[in-house]
């Protein structure tokens, strides 16, 4: 038998070790003292303090995604697991890798009026893909159980690509962590070799899309892959394929739809010729609004999703096909397949004059439109550098990026698992940490930044982390939505108007600052901005919240 009280500890830094986890984010406690005192011990894992539990998760999370790699997420007993519950979910629907590791109380006295003691076991079970629970018993067969729960945790959240949770109740944390070498760890490993369909299946797919068959593909969120994007241009050069990209899919051709909302907002009144047979969807969850009400108004034929998915995605409410296939491995067989397959067909064709057509209407309404939230995006997007890492909040900011399509940045990134405002600095300084190279960007509206203000607390913050704040006084977005611009300014209570000093809080934090109001002082201050490499940046954009929706509201409701 085990003498060590802790010995759970080092077993599970072992493992983490041994399944490449190499950052863990920590917030300090007293329950979870040995954890963090093995954690810190590690020659391989890199660590950052964060107080604030909420804060620590998304930081953890940027990590996760921008590396693409595990990371650990370590906190005490009582409410701090609750407050990682955002973040979590949002790593559960970005397919983020976080292993979520919270100290606990023992068994027996939960629900005793003990201090910090809640129902903390399976507290997170909605969004992580599973949850063990680790109570302290000290035999053999208990270290036996306890290796191959914290092996099947990381082996699983690693492979699945989703968040797991280790619920650890220790005893003694008075105690340090059992002196246990890797030696003495078993670690257990798993081979999982990636699905693909034969040559004769792909070719019976690519015979039964091919042309003169529409066939329209839509990207979602997803990490860069140029293997992938490699794929997708050889389809949007077939007389029958269209390609449609976000910004956050991070894919790029002059030949692919980047700016879907202002393109779809250019059809004719008919325009069932633009409709397709066949829609093919990847990646995460689409921010257009236009192409959901236009496939949910008019599904297609068929519709397939690709990707390995622990549910059925049907988004448009017309799937047909799920085929559980990576789509850097699916889209360039695909791509093989249809290259035989080229019969005349005008849907590219007429789809590319469309979105021509489109971004030369855009350009036209933002040269003559004051300056506003559509004018500071329109000046302010190609003034970024292309290596830049760029992160944006929720809300009207990832939207104005949306109608301005592809500048291919290093990468952009955004939280649409869940689509909260909240969390975006620290997921941003997150990112900072797990790309070097150069600067990652967080543009932000102001009531995003103020949510999540206690970010600028963290110690993580380097000189490669560069913010913009879109000051248009608050909820901008509630002006132009259908279901809150009508009501009465009395009422608007989501709308409440905020007090957000950032000049301060910038001196405060030490962050150098900025602020533009029109289009000649942002471009004057964006340089200043951009060289700016002793410290963190914060640049204040002022803008007509009011205007800035008006404005909007035109432009997608004016006849084309």
């Amino acid at each position: 038998m085990i003498s060590d009280s802790n010995f759970f500890v080092k077993e599970l830094v072992n493992i983490l070790e041994a399944h490449d986890v190499r950052n863990a984010v920590i917030s300090p406690g007293s329950r979870n003292a040995p954890l963090i005192r093995a954690i810190l011990s590690s020659d391989l894992i890199s660590s950052k303090i964060v107080i604030d539990e909420r804060s620590a998760a998304f930081i953890a999370l940027g990590i996760a995604v921008t590396s693409g790699s595990p990371v650990a997420l370590i906190c005490t007993s009582g409410s701090a697991m609750l407050n990682y519950a955002p973040a979590i979910a949002e790593a559960y629907y970005r397919k983020a890798p976080l292993i979520v590791i919270t100290a606990d109380r023992p068994l027996e006295w939960i629900d005793q009026d003990d201090s910090q003691t809640i129902r903390q076991p399976y507290g997170l079970d909605n969004y992580v893909w599973r949850s063990y629970n680790i109570p302290w018993v000290n035999t053999d067969s208990y270290r036996w159980y306890a290796n191959r729960i914290f092996n099947e945790a990381l082996l699983f959240s690693v492979k699945e690509s989703l968040p797991v949770h280790i619920n650890l109740q220790i005893n003694n944390p008075a105690e340090p962590p059992a002196n246990i070498s890797m030696n003495d760890t078993r670690v257990i490993e798993m081979i999982n070799p990636a699905p693909r369909l034969t040559v004769t299946e792909m070719r019976e797919l690519g015979k039964s899309i091919a042309s003169p068959k529409k066939i329209m593909i839509i990207c979602g969120f997803m990490p860069p892959d140029k293997t992938l994007n490699k794929a997708l241009i050889k389809l949007a050069a077939l007389p029958n394929v269209i390609v449609l990209t976000e910004t956050i899919s991070n894919l790029h051709s002059a030949d692919f739809i980047n700016s879907i909302d202002v393109t779809i907002n250019s059809l004719p009144s008919d325009y069932k010729a633009y409709l397709p047979d066949i829609v093919i969807t990847l990646g995460g969850a689409i921010v257009s609004r236009h192409i959901k009400t236009l496939l949910r108004k008019n599904p297609p034929y068929e519709h397939w999703h690709v990707g390995l998915v622990d549910h059925l995605i049907d988004c448009f409410t017309s799937v047909t096909r799920q085929i559980a296939i990576t789509p850097n491995v699916f889209f360039p067989a695909l791509a093989s397949a249809l290259q035989p397959h080229r019969k005349e067909c005008e849907y590219a064709r007429i789809w590319s004059i469309l979105k021509n057509k489109a971004k030369s209407t855009l350009q036209s309404y933002v040269d003559r439109s004051p300056w506003s939230d559509l004018k500071c995006f329109a000046t302010l997007l190609p003034l970024i550098p292309r290596r830049w890492n760029v992160q944006y909040s929720n809300g009207t900011p990832i939207r104005y990026a949306q109608m301005f399509g592809d500048k291919q940045y290093h990468r952009c990134d955004c939280n649409r698992g869940v689509s909260g405002i909240d969390g975006s600095t620290s997921t941003a300084i997150g990112a900072s940490l797990a790309y070097k190279n150069d600067i990652t960007l967080l543009i932000s509206g102001d009531m995003s930044f103020q949510y999540d203000i206690s970010a600028l607390t963290s110690d993580c913050i380097t000189p490669r982390l560069k913010i913009i704040v879109i000051d248009n006084g608050g909820g901008a977005i509630f002006h132009f939505i259908d279901s809150t611009k009508n009501i009465a300014m009395k009422d608007r209570v989501f709308e409440t108007p905020m007090r957000l000093p950032l000049q301060r809080l910038a001196q405060a934090f030490d962050f150098a600052y900025f602020e533009a109001n029109d289009s000649n002082a942002l471009r004057y201050e964006f340089e200043k901005f951009a060289n700016e490499s002793a410290k963190p940046a914060i640049l204040k954009i002022v803008t007509s919240g009011k205007l800035s929706a008006e404005l909007l509201h035109e432009f997608y409701n004016k006849k084309n």
